[in-house]
């Protein structure tokens, strides 16, 4: 009589494999409880994750509606997106604060110090009057269209852009502040890309 193993996705580990995977298994029930540090948050950072979940219920409803109740809510496709533009502009400030934007610094490599210095800072004015003139072009827009109603909602879309004037106020100082403690230490990201690594 011969006992058929299973095969394929269903095997059990074997040998080596299964011992990687109880160590993998132990080093989890060995590790003590970790502290958590909420210090390098700001009040953006909980912003943006609070409208990416609020985001998330909205996917998750119209989710449910349309393919279990087969009668969705239009207005929660609508709100889902405007919770991701402020997602993404409130997170726009986020990254601003960090250092996190797209940013080339091969140049900085070759460049004299004395140099590389120079470009950084006109690199951050640069960002300081981008943001600057972003802000007053989305309070003109506020001023425009503030008033035009939601497609699905009798609200203003006022709300949108608001939050999103909001978000270029944040970058526009966040900006600012990096500037500055750029100008403090002595050097940027752009110069020093090392020094900004978290491990």
């Amino acid at each position: 009589m011969s006992v058929d193993l299973p095969t394929g996705a269903h095997a059990r580990p074997v040998g080596a494999e299964e011992d990687r995977t109880d160590a993998i298994i132990h080093s989890f029930e060995d590790s003590g409880p970790q502290d958590v540090d909420l210090n390098g948050y700001a009040v953006e950072d909980w912003i943006a994750m609070l409208l990416f979940w609020v985001m998330a219920l909205f996917v998750f409803l119209q989710f449910f509606t349309r393919y279990v109740l087969n009668d969705s809510f239009a207005w929660t496709e609508e709100l889902a997106v405007y919770c991701l533009i402020g997602v993404v502009f409130i997170g726009s400030s986020m990254c601003v604060r960090t250092n996190r934007h797209i940013q080339v610094d091969v140049l900085y490599r070759w460049l004299p110090k004395s140099a590389g210095r120079v470009l950084s800072t006109l690199v951050d004015i640069a960002r300081v009057a981008f943001f600057a003139y972003g802000t007053v072009l989305v309070w003109r827009y506020v001023n425009l269209v503030g008033n035009e109603p939601m497609t699905t909602i009798n609200w203003n879309k006022s709300h949108v852009y608001w939050v999103v004037l909001v978000a270029f106020v944040l970058m526009l100082l966040r900006s600012l502040q990096v500037a500055w403690q750029h100008w403090k230490q002595g050097y940027s990201i752009l110069e020093r890309p090392e020094a900004y690594d978290v491990v």
